[in-house]
């Protein structure tokens, strides 16, 4: 009796032993959920946003995230694909858009990196050659656009509200039209006061504006637009907005994922010192870093 006992006591340890080693094994040969890498998804405008996005990659990868970019040619469908989460973010716009296009949108989102501005300028292949009215210029001076202007002129500004109103501001602040008082971002063509050179406006969806330069004695346009078309805004700008421009471009969420750990690592990584040196070396002023 007492051998039946102890070979069943053999053999039960036996089995515990196999089955615990098989069960180690198992283990370490399952993967760590937690060294998973994670992936996002962010629209953005091509130029800049994509190219800066680019260099975000492999600070993010080191972070065990994977950045898909999402590139759209339009100003609409990035708001909406974030809202309906077929994106994590975008980055495409400045705050002034943002917020009037969820206010009319009924959509819940906010920003949680400020990243760089661009600043608008007026384009033209009409007007006198920009590199012999600079030459013209003195010390300190500025082009006098409204003398360069046709009686009659028309001019191109981008249609949404927004952008058509920081374009009406930039005509203003060289004199070419004035605004009736108390007028701000959200300016439209009937809110021009004074107009000398009896200028018509072209309003046209921002995307298209470059390819309608021939067309137009002058145009409006968004530096990410001009830069796609080949255009320099330092350069070939007739005139330019001031650095202190208010319209930052950002780094777009739904509200409530402020604090998903991996756009909080995306936005630290757009403020990092690696996209400053390449914001300052690749768009040489065009683009100028806000952080």
């Amino acid at each position: 009796m007492k051998k039946v006992l102890t070979l069943a006591l053999v053999l039960c340890l036996a089995a515990t032993l196999i089955v615990g080693c098989g069960a180690q094994n198992e283990s370490q040969q399952e993967p760590d959920a937690s060294n998973e890498p994670i992936k996002i998804s962010v629209g953005a405008s091509p130029v800049p946003h994509a190219e800066i996005l680019e260099v975000v990659k492999p600070l993010l990868e080191k972070e065990g995230i994977i950045l898909d970019i999402v590139e759209f040619t339009d100003y609409v469908q990035p708001n909406i694909q974030l809202d309906e989460k077929e994106l994590d973010a975008n980055y495409f716009q400045h705050i002034p858009y943002l917020e009037d296009f969820s206010q009319k949108r009924g959509l819940d989102l906010t920003y949680i990196a400020k990243v760089h501005i661009e600043p608008m300028g007026l384009y033209s292949k009409k007007l006198k050659d920009i590199n012999e009215l600079k030459e013209e210029l003195k010390d300190g001076e500025t082009i006098d656009i409204l003398n360069e202007l046709k009686d009659g002129a028309t001019i191109a500004i981008p249609n949404d509200a927004t952008n058509g109103g920081r374009a009406l501001l930039l005509l203003q602040s060289a004199n070419v039209i004035k605004l009736k008082e108390g007028t701000g971002i959200d300016a439209t063509i009937a809110d021009i006061a004074e107009n000398p050179k009896n200028i018509k406006f072209s309003e046209l969806e921002a995307a298209t504006i470059p390819r309608v330069l021939d067309d137009v004695d002058a145009a409006v346009i968004n530096t990410n637009y001009a830069l796609e078309a080949g255009l320099v805004p330092t350069e070939d700008a007739y005139i330019i907005e001031s650095s202190d421009s208010p319209y930052v471009n950002i780094l777009a969420i739904r509200k409530g994922d402020e604090e998903r750990p991996e756009l909080k690592k995306l936005a630290e990584a757009l403020n990092s010192e690696e996209v400053r040196k390449f914001i300052e070396e690749k768009y040489k002023g065009a683009v100028i870093p806000a952080f």
